[in-house]
């Protein structure tokens, strides 16, 4: 599924990693975690008037054409105002503006409120999250963000294309080797039905996949309570190792093709706001494409079962 090829650089080993399916590659330097950059977690401020909370996300958000917006339990659901996909729509998770720990219900209605505002769009759908600004959040309001595009995004075009030729080839789903397989090993975390486990190439920090049973959105529903009980498990255990931003997508085929592909979530942890404004993304994740990781996936996977 993946070779390696380490390399000594000075006193350090570096591990060169590449997928074979999507032909992404990675760098892992786990002395790099020696660096310490990442600060201790403080809630960022309160803003005077933040768009996403009660009392203003009703009064300066857009509605869609109907004049509504999806309201789901807590959560409230209406297009971008700023948008860069064909469509694009923004889920506000609570009417809190920092939440502790987030409930399942909480994650549950925000998702539905996302595939409703989803369905019936021509195209491949993603589900994502940014959360807290050192992880790309321009509000730190907790929101979701759901785009539908002619174009599937790059990464899923590239499992695609690979999963499609991995089928023709192999005359078996590279999903279900992938699953097959990464049970067996130091990389699995949990899951039936799901498959939970730490992403092998990762795409950075700590990611971890999963991999669903189905490929489209209309399939999603059903597995939303188990998803949601497995992203909890993930985000305390990125809290346990002090780490609370992170972002998260999930990726959706166009429709029911036999072309190889699941639906799956990548999900990467980001170091914690901070006043110097220090970033875990540089010239080689945003130029290169090539992210450096410090983390092995085997010793977050065993820290995960055993922590």
């Amino acid at each position: 599924m993946f070779t390696i090829r380490e390399v000594r650089s000075g006193s350090s080993t570096i591990q060169f990693r590449e997928e074979q399916v999507s032909g992404l590659r990675c760098k892992i330097s786990p002395e790099r975690l020696n660096r310490r950059l990442d600060a201790a977690y403080i809630p960022p401020p309160v803003p005077a008037r933040c768009p996403f909370c009660r009392g203003e996300v009703e009064r300066v958000t857009p509605t869609f054409p109907d004049g509504t917006r999806i309201s789901v339990g807590e959560s409230l659901t209406f297009p971008n105002l700023f948008p860069f996909a064909e469509w694009h729509t923004v889920t506000v998770v609570s009417g809190a503006h920092t939440v502790e720990e987030f409930t399942s219900r909480q994650l549950e209605d925000a998702l539905r409120g996302q595939v409703a505002s989803l369905e019936g769009y021509d195209g491949y759908a993603s589900i994502n999250w940014n959360y807290l600004p050192s992880a790309g959040a321009s509000i730190a309001h907790p929101h979701l963000q759901g785009m539908v595009d002619r174009r599937p995004p790059v990464l899923a075009e590239r499992y695609m294309k690979g999963g499609f030729q991995y089928l023709l080839r192999e005359g078996r789903m590279y999903w279900d080797d992938l699953c097959e397989g990464e049970r067996q090993g130091d990389r699995f975390l949990f899951g039936d039905e799901i498959c939970w486990m730490a992403q092998a190439v990762p795409l950075g920090e700590r990611e971890v996949r999963a991999v669903f049973p189905v490929s489209t959105l209309s399939e999603f529903e059903p597995y939303i309570e188990t998803f949601v009980d497995g992203l909890l498990s993930v985000l305390r255990v990125y809290r346990s190792l002090g780490t609370y931003a992170f972002n998260m997508s999930i990726f959706f085929d166009r429709g029911h093709f036999q072309n190889g592909f699941k639906a799956f979530c990548s999900l990467i942890s980001r170091i914690n706001p901070n006043e110097s404004s220090t970033s875990d993304s540089a010239f080689m994740e945003r130029i290169h494409q090539e992210p450096v990781i410090l983390t092995l996936p085997e010793e977050f996977g065993r820290y995960f079962r055993n922590g």
